[in-house]
């Protein structure tokens, strides 16, 4: 039997998460239009760059909770992994889906709005309210997968 189209993208999404390198949590995402997966992201740091797991995490080291302090982590997110990758190889995302292995935080949230997508389909939570706030106020679908 056939997945229906979100079973089968986030699917897709959770292996992406595969590859991440982060220490405190994995992430997956894909971007699709019309059910054609444009990029792929997940979190880790720049390429060419020492990932955490050799360097160690800065953030546990320092102790900041979960969603604060962005900016001392080496690591992108999945989200904006893939925004790049689209933006790399010239693929246009204006009006797609991005199907996230976790809500995204307001960074990614920002990105989100301005690169066009209409809809995230998310499965895990992260703690950032105000990103939930933002991407509602932008018209931005968004659609917890259970």
């Amino acid at each position: 039997m056939r997945p229906p189209w979100d079973d089968y993208f986030m699917e897709i999404a959770e292996v992406v998460k595969k590859r991440s390198t982060c220490i405190r949590r994995q992430v997956g995402a894909i971007i699709v239009s019309d059910k054609r997966i444009l990029a792929s992201g997940y979190n880790g740091a720049p390429s060419g760059i020492e990932h955490c797991e050799q360097s160690g995490c800065l953030r546990d080291k320092l102790n900041i909770p979960s969603g604060e302090r962005h900016e001392l982590c080496r690591g992108l997110h999945a989200e904006q992994n893939a925004i790049i990758q689209a933006a790399l190889h010239g693929a246009s995302i204006k009006g797609s889906t991005i199907y996230v292995t976790h809500m995204p935080c307001i960074i990614c949230a920002k990105m989100i709005i301005n690169a066009g997508i209409t809809r995230i389909v998310f499965k895990g939570e992260y703690p950032d309210s105000f990103s939930e706030e933002m991407l509602r106020e932008a018209g931005i679908l968004l659609q917890k997968y259970d």
